[in-house]
């Protein structure tokens, strides 16, 4: 019990530290003024809560570990530092649900978790999911290509095809799975584009035709957030003054897009899409441009290997889980895809010789 205990309290110092830590950084890196702040004020209030940790190994006469930035925190520090804070906070936000649903709140009130979401719920910050999501589809993208990729490669490995039409299937592999991909991209934010414009053009209609609708659907959102009904009806008498701007609430309040936007450029999707299927698809065939044999096959092995721990990585800033379980996983999948058709495409080898 007392073991427990103590593993818990280590966790919680180890969690509260990382945290501490990363908002520092962010308040660090940030360009508004304001947001620094309320930065700061997490970074504070979560170093309060390390010290509370520490308190409580030394009361069960356990020595307090020196503090140690974790790999996550430094990871996420890096892409802040290049891409903005906005980049990373929609990945922040997941950690916080992720440690919330593992570690229960102390009864003492201090928390056991990051207390990551305050920085877009209780301070009414709001951050831009698309760019933060960014980070997610890369890593998706990527492990796409390197998934579907190395299974070609290896199939054909596994047919004892030569060292030339193994080449050449994994850069047909790569093309076309990229364009795929890309035509993909493309067409899903162009759907997306059309549903939505249809959606809105119905809005707009029906507050041009009746508009006292439009006004009491606008009063009852200001109701669900907790405005007495005079209050409602008086913000939505002021909105509904201005027509484009009752729309614009209607649209983001009842489809939950910016009408701006509506899902961002398909073809920067399609770009985006292809080059990052293109990246992970490259590590298994790139040593085949090199190499022959087993050489080759031995060296795309590794070279496949070296991109999953990359991707691993990136999934874990993401999904909240360790980064050797998110590594570990991303070994399995794609060694048991690997092996199988591996194994198939030897079978077929003998069978068509």
């Amino acid at each position: 019990m007392a073991d427990h205990r103590t593993r818990h309290f280590r966790n919680n110092l180890r969690i509260e530290r990382d945290n501490a830590a990363l908002y520092g950084r962010l308040a660090e890196l940030a360009d508004d003024a304001r947001l620094s702040q309320v930065y700061r004020r997490i970074a504070a209030g979560e170093h309060s809560n390390a010290q509370f940790w520490e308190a409580r190994l030394r009361e069960v006469g356990q020595a307090v570990p020196p503090p140690r930035i974790g790999p996550r925190v430094r990871a996420l520090s890096w892409f802040a530092q290049r891409f903005g804070t906005e980049f990373v906070m929609p990945t922040v936000v997941r950690l916080a649900h992720a440690d919330h649903q593992v570690t229960p709140v102390d009864r003492s009130g201090h928390r056991d978790h990051f207390p990551l979401s305050q920085a877009a719920g209780p301070h009414g910050l709001r951050h831009r999911a698309q760019s933060g999501n960014t980070l997610r589809a890369a890593v998706l993208g990527a492990n796409d290509g390197l998934v579907s990729n190395v299974s070609l490669v290896m199939g054909m490995a596994g047919a004892a095809t030569g060292d030339r039409a193994v080449l050449l299937a994994g850069l047909a592999g790569l093309v076309a799975g990229a364009c795929s991909m890309a035509l993909g991209e493309w067409l899903s934010v162009n759907s997306s584009r059309e549903f939505y414009q249809a959606q809105i053009t119905e809005r707009a209609e029906r507050l041009a035709v009746a508009p006292e609708d439009g006004l009491e659907h606008i009063a009852g959102f200001y109701r669900e957030k907790g405005l007495e009904p005079a209050a409602a009806e008086h913000l939505a008498e002021h909105i509904a003054e201005t027509p484009r701007a009752a729309l614009d609430m209607l649209v983001r309040e009842d489809l939950g897009v910016d009408p701006a936007e509506l899902g961002g450029s398909a073809w920067g999707a399609a770009i985006s899409s292809f080059c990052l299927f293109a990246c992970g698809a490259l590590f298994p065939v790139a040593p085949y441009f090199f190499l022959g044999g087993y050489s080759a096959l031995l060296a795309s092995a590794c070279s496949t290997a070296a991109g999953l721990a990359l991707i691993g990585i990136g999934t874990s800033l993401f999904t909240g889980r360790s980064m050797l379980f998110s590594i570990a996983r991303q070994f399995g999948i794609t060694a048991a895809a690997a092996a199988i058709t591996y194994g198939v495409g030897h079978l077929l080898g003998v069978v068509l010789s």
